[in-house]
């Protein structure tokens, strides 16, 4: 017979394994009489999970749905699925629970065998996904940020950066995010910071953290990371001077010190406009074929490019910048198609 807490572990996972059991089939699996079945029943229902019995002849237990979710039992292959499918909802597959992926994945991974993990790792890099836009974020990245966040671990890492001047701006005050050109990327130095969180937001992954060698706050975003092994040494955690991290990254990534400003109204519905700009914005709804977005750029002429790939009708509402780099980019694709005028 097996010990009493080996046993608890093999009754919940037959129960989650089939749904109905009778309880001569459930005694006759563990090798025990059924009084010994109704103790261990108990026994599980006084850890929170939710056995039910039902009596007489085609009576039996099954786990049911309780007001808490107790610890689950997944076999291998059960295992190997969720941490696979975990992977994908945290590169933004499915909009709204990347965060919550994310720290399931951290759970999932940290118990399992190597054997599995192996297998995980395998089977992603064996499978490609088609993304909608945005940077590709290595979930191996996201997932050791998020338990250094979770074990209070300094992180050392390079930053890939980007040349300064390109459309939407250069670096605003808070955060290292490069400008959002078509330059090179650089390396920076060497950082090391104390992990606070991470964010999702729009299409692109955002760890809010404390800068050592500046002793400010910072934003970085996660795809331009490349972490450093091993990491740093443990922390206290600092307070953030705002309450809402996300509003933290909204503010840092957002309000870049653009020379060139400029409001324009787009005929076409806040949910588009987000999904085709570079960057997450906040359109103002006008209604629900009409928004204001406020941009940013060191070029003016970029802007009109950008605004050209809404596809979509717009009217500059100010910056006469702005609107002359329009005319001109307008006068010049009219010109290309000059002789089938």
């Amino acid at each position: 017979m097996l010990e009493t807490s080996a046993r608890l572990l093999r009754l919940l996972s037959l129960l989650q394994v089939r749904r109905d059991w009778s309880g001569a089939d459930l005694a006759g699996r563990l090798g025990v009489s059924t009084r010994t079945l109704r103790t261990d029943v108990e026994r599980l229902r006084g850890l929170g999970y939710p056995v039910e019995a039902r009596p007489g002849v085609a009576g039996g237990y099954r786990l049911g749905a309780g007001a808490e979710l107790p610890p689950l039992l997944l076999d291998d292959d059960e295992a190997v699925a969720v941490a696979v499918g975990l992977r994908s909802a945290a590169a933004g597959g499915i909009a709204g629970i990347e965060e919550t992926s994310v720290r399931a994945l951290v759970k999932l991974e940290q118990v399992l065998p190597s054997r599995l993990r192996h297998r995980v790792q395998t089977l992603a890099g064996a499978t490609v996904a088609v993304g909608g836009g945005g940077a590709r974020v290595d979930a191996e990245v996201l997932t050791a940020i998020a338990a250094a966040v979770r074990d209070r671990e300094g992180l050392r890492f390079d930053y890939a950066g980007g040349s300064v001047g390109g459309a939407w701006g250069s670096r605003a005050e808070g955060t290292d995010q490069p400008a959002e050109g078509s330059g090179v990327e650089e390396l920076q130095p060497a950082r090391a910071a104390e992990p606070h969180r991470l964010v999702a937001w729009g299409r692109r992954w955002y760890l809010v953290a404390w800068d050592n060698e500046r002793e400010a706050w910072r934003t970085f975003r996660v795809d331009r990371i490349r972490l450093k092994t091993p990491n740093g040494p443990r922390f206290t955690p600092r307070e953030l001077p705002e309450e809402d991290v996300a509003e933290f990254v909204r503010r840092s990534v957002g309000e870049a010190s653009w020379q060139y400003r400029a409001r324009v109204m787009v005929f076409a519905s806040a949910a588009y406009v987000q999904n085709r700009m570079p960057i997450p914005i906040e359109p103002d709804v006008v209604d629900e074929d009409t928004c204001i977005v406020e941009m940013g750029s060191d070029d003016p002429h970029q802007l009109a490019l950008w605004l050209g790939l809404l596809d979509a009708d717009f009217e500059v509402l100010d910056a006469p910048e702005l609107a002359a780099a329009v005319k001109e980019v307008g006068n010049r694709f009219h010109r290309a198609a000059r002789r089938f005028d």
